[in-house]
């Protein structure tokens, strides 16, 4: 009974010993919570912004149906995605109808012309006879005069007939030159009539002319062809609009429908956003690091070509995403150019930049682990003595990495953690180990 009192005395000795040595050993019986710091800095600050977009074409040509009366049909149509060079014919439709009305106009331009032959063919005879109709009664009017001379020789009544017959030939004569007069002004007329049939005839040839060679569309630019869906050839209720069919060869086409887009690859530009906090920073032709999801390892250069000078709301989000960006922060719309002549790029894709803002001369600035915030109000946490004390201050501007503040002091040392959170941590695992060793947690 003894001899086992003894062992159980020597067993919790050797505990206390083991347990005791374990703790000075880890270091965990008189740790220190060790909390990494860096001092506020002044001198220059360069804005960097680091910002994503989309690759797009900067020219896109629409294809559409010519405008003309009836529907038309597709004889020929290229494929989406297919890469075209200036002068390649995208679409083509059926002429059939055109050609035939090419066909009746020149047919009434012919007989127009046939009609104003023979109009002033006969004009020219009616003319000449006229001209002899006039003749002959301007010599009745004189004979009739001369025939009057000799009144004082004749009786009182043949003289009196004389004069008669004078003043019958004068109106015989002005009623003749009034009458050709108006016959002269409707043939006249009968040309014009003759003349508009004949322009509209050729007016007609030219429409038609002008259809037949819009039936094929050849692009005016270098780029890659996108087809329309065609919603006429949907029938009943869709799920989604996936499901909408391209135009094809041999569909059915109204006038004026948009039916194809070329977007042009000559010339690519890159559509973003830029945050309100930088946008004061950023000025078109800017220079611009860019690169592409689709070739991550390659660095391409670019420039600042356009910025809005409005902000985006929500009144003007075309989708959800630009809707939830609008709601929780103002944005504006950047364009930008990239050098990349001879790379085959794909438009759509995602593209990471970073833009190099102006540069901020001596100003004070912490690292962005170093901000905090309490109560919706920036703060750091500045050591005291052996403690961390939480002061406010103001942010003038935020770079990726670093924070350009006011409202302390140069060479102030500045945590990069909570200190307040780091000390419950390590309270938390001190209290545990005190378990483990037999302590009492507090």
């Amino acid at each position: 009974m003894v001899f086992r009192k003894i062992i159980i005395a020597a067993s919790s000795i050797l505990a206390s010993v083991s347990c005791s040595y374990f703790a000075g050993v880890t270091g965990l019986q008189k740790s220190q919570v060790r909390i990494p710091a860096a001092w506020v800095q002044r001198g220059p600050v360069e804005i960097s912004i680091h910002a994503i977009g989309e690759l797009r074409p900067a020219q896109t040509t629409s294809v559409g149906v010519p405008p003309m009366s009836g529907m038309l049909q597709i004889v020929y149509l290229i494929k989406t995605g297919t890469r075209v060079n200036k002068g390649d014919v995208i679409v083509q439709y059926d002429p059939s109808e055109q050609e035939y009305s090419l066909e009746q106009s020149k047919s009434q331009l012919e007989e127009a012309e046939q009609q104003i032959v023979k109009l002033k063919a006969d004009q020219a005879v009616r003319a000449a006879q006229n001209r002899v109709s006039l003749l002959r009664a301007q010599y009745a009017v004189r004979r009739a005069e001369l025939k009057a001379q000799g009144n004082d020789l004749l009786s009182m009544i043949e003289a009196k007939k004389n004069l008669i017959d004078i003043q019958d030939a004068k109106r015989k004569y002005e009623q003749l030159q009034r009458d050709v007069q108006a016959r002269s002004s409707s043939d006249a007329a009968d040309v014009a009539v003759q003349n508009v049939a004949r322009m509209k005839a050729e007016m007609g040839m030219k429409l038609a002319q002008q259809n037949i060679d819009n039936m094929i569309w050849k692009t005016p630019v270098d780029g890659v062809v996108v087809i329309a869906q065609n919603t006429n050839s949907v029938s009943g209720r869709i799920s989604s609009i996936s499901e909408i069919p391209e135009y094809r060869e041999g569909d059915q086409v109204y006038p004026g429908r948009p039916i194809a887009l070329i977007q042009g690859t000559n010339e690519l530009e890159i559509a973003s956003k830029v945050l309100e906090t930088d946008r004061a920073n950023l000025n078109v032709g800017q220079a611009v690091d860019i690169w592409m999801d689709s070739s991550p390892l390659k660095k391409y250069s670019g420039r600042i070509k356009s910025l809005a000078t409005s902000a985006t709301d929500a009144n003007s989000a075309n989708n959800t995403t630009d809707l939830l960006e609008a709601l929780s922060t103002r944005s504006f719309d950047a364009i930008l150019e990239v050098d990349g002549k001879g790379d085959n790029f794909f438009m759509g894709v995602s593209v990471r930049m970073i833009i190099k803002g102006n540069t901020m001369a001596n100003v004070l600035s912490i690292p962005r682990q170093a901000l905090f915030q309490k109560n919706s109000k920036p703060l750091v946490y500045v050591r005291s003595a052996e403690s961390w004390l939480a002061r406010e201050i103001r942010i003038k501007y935020l770079t990726e990495s670093r924070a350009v503040i006011d409202g302390i002091a140069e060479n102030t040392e500045v945590a990069l953690v909570n200190p307040d959170l780091q000390k419950r941590k390590a309270g938390a695992q001190k209290g545990a180990l005190d378990s483990i060793l037999g302590g009492s947690a507090q």
